[in-house]
C-alpha cells in the first residue's frame, strides 16, 4: 500500500474580484488591529489589477503541470488545492479530501524558506483544519523547505541568466543585484533560518552567474504598526541609496516567492519600477520559478523523497527537515540549531 493517496497543494490564497477583496483582506488580517483606512489603501492596489490576484490562477497552472509531471512518471496521486486565507478554502479542501476516501496526504507548501509565516503557520493551519474535522485516521504530512534543493537552485538561475542576458556584458559593472524576500518582524527572525537561507541562496546565485557582481538583499511588502521594527531595508528605500553614478541597472530577484503575484506585480513590477524611473536606473525582473519544468521536475522529486523515503539532497548546507520547535515565534530563542549549516 502506498504511503501517501494524495497531495495538497497548499498556499495563500487571493481575491478573485473586487467583491472578494476586501472580505480576503478580512481574513488576511484577522485578530490584528488594522484600521479600515489600511485596508482601503490595500484595496486600491488591487483595483489596478481589477480585483484579482495571479496567485490561484498561477497555482491551478502548477497542478496541472504536476499533474502531467507525476502522470509521465506513473504516478496517479491526486492533487487537491486548499488556501490559507480564500477560496477554495484548507478546511473545506481538506474535508472533500476525506470524503474522497483519502486519510495519508503529503502537502506542497508554495514557500521555500523557513519562517513563522512561511512554514509553522502552515502546519499550524493544517493541524487546526484536523482537528475541526475530527477524523482521527487522517494524516497530513507537509513536505520539508526546498530553497536548496539542487533543482529549485538550478531553475532560480536559469531565471535570473534570461534577466541578465538582456544588458550588455560590458554594462555588468554597472548593475547591482537586489535579492527580494517578504519582510518579517525582527523578533521572528530570531527563531527562524529565514535570513540565512536568503542570503546564501543569493550568495550561491552570485557564484554562479558572475562572482564579481555587485549585490544586496532586501526586502519587501511590510506590513503592520509602524512601531513594531520588521527586517530592512526596504527595496524603494535602497533604491534611494543607490549611486546613480555608478549603477546604471538593477536586476531584481524576487527570491523569497516562487510566483509572480500581487507582491511581485505591485510591490516590485509597479512600485519599485516606478521609483527606479524616477531615479533614473534602468529596473529588470527576473522571473520567478512558476512553471519552470526543473522546478516541476523538483516538486515531483520531493513527493518520492517523502513517500519512497530517499535520502533528502541539498546543494548548499544540509537538507532543511522541520523540528517541532522550529519557527516558534512564542518561544525564546536559543542556541543555532545544530542541523544549520548556512
Amino acid at each position: 500500500m502506498p504511503k501517501y493517496e494524495a497531495v495538497l497543494l497548499l498556499s495563500f490564497g487571493g481575491p478573485e474580484s473586487k467583491e472578494d477583496v476586501i472580505p480576503f483582506l478580512k481574513n488576511v488580517t484577522s485578530g490584528k488591529a488594522v484600521p479600515p483606512e489600511r485596508l482601503r489603501e490595500v484595496q486600491a492596489q488591487y483595483d489596478l489589477f481589477d480585483g484579482v490576484s495571479p496567485i490561484n490562477r498561477q497555482n491551478r497552472d502548477l497542478i496541472a503541470a504536476l499533474e502531467e509531471e507525476l502522470r509521465r512518471h506513473n504516478s496517479k496521486l491526486p492533487i487537491y488545492f486548499g488556501n490559507r486565507n480564500w477560496k477554495p478554502f484548507l478546511q473545506d479542501t481538506i474535508k472533500q479530501i476525506v470524503n474522497d476516501g483519502h486519510r495519508k496526504v503529503l502537502a506542497f507548501v508554495t514557500s521555500a524558506f523557513g519562517s513563522y509565516s512561511g512554514c509553522r503557520q502552515y502546519q499550524e493551519d493544517i493541524k487546526m483544519a484536523i482537528d475541526s474535522i475530527q477524523v482521527n485516521d487522517l494524516t497530513i504530512d507537509k513536505i520539508r523547505l526546498f530553497w536548496n534543493h539542487p533543482k529549485y537552485l538550478s531553475a532560480v538561475e536559469s531565471q535570473i541568466k534570461k534577466t541578465l542576458s538582456k544588458i550588455p556584458a560590458e554594462s555588468w559593472k554597472n548593475t547591482k543585484f537586489l535579492f527580494s524576500a517578504h519582510s518579517i518582524p525582527k523578533a521572528w527572525e530570531k527563531t527562524s533560518p529565514y535570513t540565512s537561507q536568503l542570503l546564501a541562496i543569493a550568495n550561491e546565485m552570485i557564484q554562479r552567474i558572475s562572482p564579481n557582481l555587485e549585490w544586496d538583499l532586501v526586502f519587501q511588502s511590510r506590513s503592520g504598526p509602524p512601531a513594531v521594527p520588521w527586517l530592512e531595508p526596504d527595496i524603494v528605500d535602497y533604491l534611494d541609496e543607490i549611486d546613480t553614478e555608478k549603477i546604471k541597472n538593477v536586476v531584481v530577484v524576487p527570491i523569497g516567492f516562487i510566483s509572480d503575484h500581487m507582491e511581485v506585480k505591485f510591490d516590485l513590477d509597479t512600485q519599485a519600477a516606478s521609483h527606479a524611473r524616477e531615479k533614473g536606473i534602468q529596473m529588470l525582473r527576473a522571473p520567478t520559478v512558476g512553471l519552470h519544468k526543473t522546478f516541476i521536475s523538483m516538486i515531483r522529486e520531493l513527493i518520492e523523497e517523502a513517500s519512497e523515503g530517499k535520502e533528502p539532497i541539498a546543494d548548499i548546507g544540509a537538507p532543511w527537515i522541520c523540528s517541532p520547535e522550529c519557527c516558534d515565534i512564542n518561544r525564546e530563542p536559543n542556541s543555532r540549531d545544530p542541523r544549520r549549516k548556512s
